[in-house]
Formats: C-alpha cells, sequence, structure tokens
C-alpha cells in the first residue's frame, strides 16, 4: 500500500493524498508532482463548501484562491474592506454571512452559472489590469526602467 502524502502546498495542513502524485529523487532532493492539480484543488473546495461546518481563515483564503480573487476584489465583491477580509483570514474569524456568500459564489461559479463567472472574471480582470498597468517596462540611454503608472 502506497504512503500517504501530507500535501501543504494548497495552505491547508489537513490535506493527506493516498494517489494521483509521484516522489522523485533528484540532485537536489526529493520533488513531488500531482497529476491533476487543478482536480484536487476543486476536490478540496467542493469538500469544504459541502460539507464543512464553518470554514476556517485558511480554507476561506483558499475558496477565494480557486476562484482566483484579491483579497481586495472579494472585500468589494462582499462589501467590506480588504484589511478586514484579510483579518478574516489570518485569524479565522469569518462572519457567518461572509462563510456563507463565499461558499455560494464559489457554488454558482463552478455549476456554470454565467452571470457569476462574468462578475469573477470582471473583477479578477480589474486586478490583471493594474498589474499589467503598474508593470510596463521601457528601455532609456539609462538602461530598463518600468515606466510610470499611465491611466
Amino acid at each position: 500500500m502506497k504512503k500517504l502524502y501530507h500535501y501543504t502546498g494548497c495552505g491547508l495542513r489537513n490535506i493527506y493524498l493516498r494517489d494521483g502524485y509521484k516522489i522523485r529523487e533528484t540532485a537536489y532532493g526529493k520533488t513531488v508532482s500531482i497529476e491533476d492539480l487543478d482536480g484536487l484543488h476543486q476536490a478540496i473546495a467542493c469538500d469544504l463548501v459541502h460539507y464543512k461546518k464553518k470554514l476556517s481563515g485558511t480554507e476561506f483564503r483558499f475558496i477565494r484562491k480557486e476562484l482566483d480573487m484579491s483579497q481586495n476584489r472579494l472585500a468589494e465583491l462582499v462589501g467590506t474592506k480588504e484589511q478586514t477580509l484579510s483579518l478574516w483570514e489570518r485569524k479565522s474569524n469569518v462572519p457567518v454571512w461572509a462563510d456563507r456568500l463565499v461558499r455560494k459564489i464559489y457554488l454558482e461559479f463552478m455549476g456554470g452559472n454565467e452571470t457569476i463567472i462574468e462578475l469573477v472574471d470582471r473583477l479578477n480582470n480589474l486586478d490583471r489590469k493594474e498589474y499589467e498597468k503598474k508593470r510596463t517596462y521601457i528601455e532609456t540611454d539609462e538602461g530598463w526602467h518600468v515606466e510610470a503608472d499611465a491611466a
């Protein structure tokens, strides 16, 4: 029987894999590859939203990341401040209403609700555009530099 692998790469402490991974020895030590990482993360998220009584802060963060949302964008969506959402994730003090709302958003997103998918994608694209805007490089006589934010 294959030994259980304690998978901590998702940020959760209680995830163990029986199968679907390979351990390889390299010149730099052991490395682990997971065959279907997206499928694994989806299974973990579905388990959390369906069966976990109350999400911890790390579980809440895991669901947020599965939606590919920044703290800022999820805070906007649920009507709170980014610092407040950060505290929920760090201190495991997620209000019941936020717990229920993020579960519902995830379930609707994964269930193919086009309105929710479009909303989440639109919010995520705002972050991508901000990142792209802040990371435009320009070559000058002095070398390469990040270009100043442009509207």
